[in-house]
C-alpha cells in the first residue's frame, strides 16, 4: 500500500503540473455552464460561474508518470468509481453523468480552489488531507458532499 503521506513531498510539483495541463486542456475544449450550471455554482460559493468550463470524457485522464498513477489510482482520487474532476474552474464529467448533484459538488471544489487562489496552493492542501485522512473523510470532500444540490 502507497504511503502517500511519505510520497508527497516527492509527487506534489509532477502532480501540480500534471493538474495545470489538465486545467487548460478543459479551458480550450469545455463548455460554459448552462444557466441551471451558472445558478447551482452560485449557490455553492463559486464567485466567477463564467469562468468554469466542462468536459464531458468517455473516462477521467489518467497521468502518463507511473508514480503519479499509481498514486491517485491507489488513494482513490482517479478511477473507474469517480465520475466527475475539479481542476481551477475546470471539470470534467463522465458522460452521462453531469446531474445537479454532481455538477454542484464539482462546483464546490471550484469554490474551494477560487478560496485558495490557485492549483498550486489548493493542491497540497487537499492532497495533505488525502493523505492523512483518506478521500472519504477529507474535510474538502466532505465539505463538497455537504454543498450537493438536487437527486
Amino acid at each position: 500500500m502507497l504511503d502517500l503521506a511519505a510520497a508527497l513531498p516527492v509527487l506534489l510539483q509532477r502532480a501540480i503540473a500534471w493538474a495545470e495541463d489538465r486545467a487548460h486542456e478543459i479551458a480550450d475544449a469545455g463548455s460554459p455552464l448552462n444557466d441551471t450550471g451558472v445558478r447551482l455554482a452560485r449557490v455553492v460559493g463559486v464567485v466567477r460561474p463564467d469562468l468554469v468550463r466542462v468536459l464531458e470524457v468517455p473516462e477521467l485522464p489518467l497521468p502518463n508518470d507511473p508514480e503519479l498513477r499509481h498514486a491517485a489510482l491507489e488513494t482513490g482520487l482517479l478511477g473507474p468509481s469517480i465520475i466527475g474532476l475539479t481542476i481551477g474552474h475546470g471539470i470534467y464529467i463522465i458522460r452521462g453523468h453531469g446531474g445537479a448533484r454532481l455538477i454542484s459538488h464539482e462546483c464546490r471544489h471550484v469554490h474551494q480552489y477560487e478560496v485558495a487562489g490557485s492549483i498550486a496552493r489548493f493542491l497540497p492542501a487537499y492532497l495533505q488531507q488525502i493523505a492523512t485522512v483518506g478521500y472519504q473523510d477529507a474535510p474538502l470532500e466532505i465539505d463538497a458532499r455537504n454543498h450537493e444540490l438536487g437527486g
